[in-house]
């Protein structure tokens, strides 16, 4: 009966996903770029075990990463529960099998039940306590097994769980890593654009699911960048622009000047705890010592009212909304150009730091690339070299960035 049931409830598989599903290790952990199809393989993985009547558990990072897989049970399952508990995401089957979605960002919460199975969503971005003191002990009575699934994140605990694997000698653990292009559903072209736009090392990450020895951080050579003079004065007849990163609350407000005609940093100003009206009059200062031909303000926030006052004092000012969108390309061109020394930069310790700690995200489904500083830290002096950045990299820029 439940086999029929199988059949008609969970769709077919691709090859390599197969090889997975059948693979009689205990624990499987699969590597794989993204958009490779590994939440439809968890998926299904944990539709046909509970409709064989296992006690079966999803876990995911967050909340929003966990809300798909749930909404996919739920539409799946449909005509096959007998109870569905909506706060606890916990559907109850006829087979005698259970299904319920769950969050790591709560380890105590993970305790304390024997599981048949589990599928851990994304589990390089799970803390490894999560697995180790919550869910690895779930499974001990039962015998339960697991699937990992992850796009890797630097060499953490999901990358040894991924090398224990590989280990012939370790009979009860399998590993697979696949790229995203071995998804035949992912046309080649948009791994190529995604190849031209983003830098390497996070292409590496994203799409050829390679594990790198640092997973977060987005900018490399940094220190082999920072070689422009400190005591710059301006040139005749070179072409001058400045990006400005309005700080808020307690942020700090930042100004980079660049040579567009050399590529180089010539100037920064960091500040904070100033009233608007002196940060203003900075800026005009900074901008008429240099002379500058444009300016690349951040418009969010405070930042709109202060490019209209630096408008009617009569400077050059274009206006930058940062949203999800936008600053994805604005940081990219930056990374780009420190990796390729296309950009000399000052050596300044506040912005080499903050360009050494700055991270980024990968947004669950959406696929989209986040970037920002760490929890706790600044980012306004990248924010700022990113802006002039651009003016120095697209002659000719006069048009605001369109908001989503």
């Amino acid at each position: 009966m439940y086999e029929s049931l199988r059949s008609r409830v969970i769709p077919r598989l691709r090859y390599t996903q197969r090889i997975i599903a059948a693979h009689p290790a205990r624990f499987k952990v699969v590597a794989c770029g993204r958009r490779w199809g590994k939440t439809t393989l968890g998926m299904t993985m944990a539709v046909y075990r509970a409709l064989g009547g296992q006690r079966v558990w999803w876990v995911a990072p967050t909340y929003l990463m966990a809300l798909h897989p749930w909404l996919t049970f739920k539409r799946r399952l449909a005509d096959e529960w007998v109870s569905k508990t909506e706060y606890a995401r916990h559907i109850e089957l006829e087979s005698g099998g259970s299904l319920t979605v769950k969050t790591a960002d709560n380890p105590d919460g993970l305790r304390g039940v024997g599981l048949d199975f589990i599928v851990v969503d994304e589990a390089a971005f799970i803390l490894e306590e999560v697995w180790t003191a919550s869910l690895r002990p779930a499974l001990s009575d039962r015998q339960g097994s697991a699937l990992l699934i992850s796009t890797p994140h630097g060499r953490n605990w999901f990358y040894r769980a991924f090398q224990r694997g590989l280990d012939p000698l370790v009979p009860d653990w399998h590993s697979w890593r696949y790229p995203t292009l071995n998804n035949p559903l992912i046309r080649p072209q948009e791994i190529e654009d995604a190849r031209a736009l983003l830098p390497e090392r996070i292409f590496k990450q994203e799409y050829e699911a390679e594990f790198l020895p640092d997973g977060g951080e987005v900018f490399r050579r940094v220190r082999e960048a920072a070689t422009a003079p400190p005591d710059a004065h301006p040139i005749s007849g070179h072409r001058y622009v400045m990006g400005v990163d309005f700080g808020r609350a307690h942020d700090f407000t930042a100004l980079v000047v660049i040579d567009a005609d050399t590529r180089t940093m010539v100037a920064l100003d960091r500040f904070n705890e100033v009233n608007w009206g002196l940060q203003r009059r900075r800026i005009a200062a900074l901008a008429r010592r240099w002379r500058v031909s444009d300016i690349l303000a951040e418009a969010n926030a405070m930042g709109e009212p202060n490019i209209e006052a630096l408008r009617r004092a009569g400077l050059p000012v274009i206006a930058f909304t940062t949203t999800s969108t936008s600053k994805p390309p604005l940081i990219e061109s930056l990374v780009l150009a420190i990796e390729n020394a296309d950009l000399r930069i000052l050596p300044d310790p506040v912005l080499l730091a903050e360009l050494e700690a700055y991270t980024y995200s990968v947004m669950p489904y959406s696929g989209r690339v986040r970037y920002q500083a760490p929890p706790g830290q600044h980012d306004d002096t990248v924010i700022a070299l990113a802006l002039a950045w651009r003016l120095a990299s697209t002659p000719g820029l006069t048009l605001a960035v369109a908001e989503i």
